[in-house]
């Protein structure tokens, strides 16, 4: 993601490592984000995060499903563990289905796609790549988070959106200047702009008709194959260029723009609350950060314990 998420999409820091000190985590060499000092996450409305604080205290426990040996959650079956009730986890209502695409050879217990399962479970799904849905019928109601030459910024949606869809007056060209309706009627220039308009604004107001919105999890590095799927090709590319992440695996040489799969999937949502849906965020999806942010204490306490901050 270049100043948005692919990139950084997924590495995280897995506080499921055995045999760590749990007032020193590992990992401390990791190169720190300039914004990690900035206790950005402070601010959060978040569900009690006691059942975690429990949970660290017991140490690792298994997971009800395979039984591995896991810390808060299972990585690899998207439930927490014994010790963490799922009645005690917050659930989130996203207003799109998201679909997170992995890279095959992205570690499990580093990436952060599994909190939005975890939190989101009615809105989420995961898929491996290869084996990733054909996105041909519907392509006018999905947008990719990636950054590239032809992505927009989130509060663009609306306009970009209505060249995908099949109702809409745009064909290829954002002016609309070749459109065969537009020519056939021979609309002034005046009168082709306040058309234009109108449909920019039914769009907004109907919610645009966008459904669906894919993340890739995995590194910067291992990005190429996924996005060069034929696909996911001709679909609207979406860039987060703002936000700073607070990921503690940061992939060291790479802008503190790129964000982990989780920070780019609530940052997004935020924006998208009030760029493209205009309402009030109230902090709605706040609790989507509610593993993040506690990992991210652990292990700005451990870098202070180890005398690196």
């Amino acid at each position: 993601t270049m100043s948005l998420d692919p990139s950084s999409l997924s590495n995280e820091e897995n506080s499921q490592e055995p045999k760590r000190n749990t007032e020193c985590l590992e990992s401390l060499e990791l190169e720190t984000p300039s914004s990690f000092q900035d206790h950005p996450l402070q601010q959060l409305q978040l569900a009690s995060q006691e059942v975690l604080e429990k949970a660290k205290k017991s140490g690792r426990s298994k997971c009800p499903r395979c039984s591995s040996s896991r810390m808060f959650y299972c990585y690899t079956c998207f439930v927490p563990v014994e010790t963490v009730p799922t009645k005690e986890i917050p659930t989130v209502k996203l207003p799109l289905k998201i679909d997170i695409i992995k890279h095959p050879n992205e570690t499990d217990g580093k990436s952060t796609a599994v909190h939005a399962k975890l939190l989101a479970p009615d809105d989420v799904t995961i898929y491996k790549y290869p084996c990733i849905p054909e996105y041909e019928e519907s392509r006018h109601e999905i947008a990719l988070i990636f950054p590239g030459p032809n992505s927009v910024s989130v509060k663009d949606i609306p306009f970009h959106l209505q060249k995908y869809t099949k109702k809409g007056i745009c064909g290829n060209d954002d002016d609309c200047s070749r459109d065969p309706f537009l020519k056939k009627a021979k609309i002034e220039p005046k009168e082709e702009e306040k058309n234009l308009n109108e449909c920019i604004s039914g769009n907004r107001s109907e919610g645009i008709g966008l459904k669906k919105i894919i993340f890739i999890d995995s590194t910067w590095n291992q990005t190429n194959k996924i996005i060069t799927d034929e696909r996911l090709q001709g679909l609207l590319q979406i860039e987060l260029k703002t936000r700073k992440t607070c990921f503690w695996r940061h992939q060291k040489g790479k802008p503190d723009t790129y964000l982990s799969t989780i920070e780019a999937i609530y940052y997004f949502l935020v924006d998208y609350h009030q760029e493209v849906l205009k309402e009030n965020y109230k902090g709605q999806y706040d609790n989507l950060l509610f593993f993040f942010s506690f990992m991210y204490t652990l292990v700005k306490n451990a870098k202070c314990c180890a005398g690196k901050q």
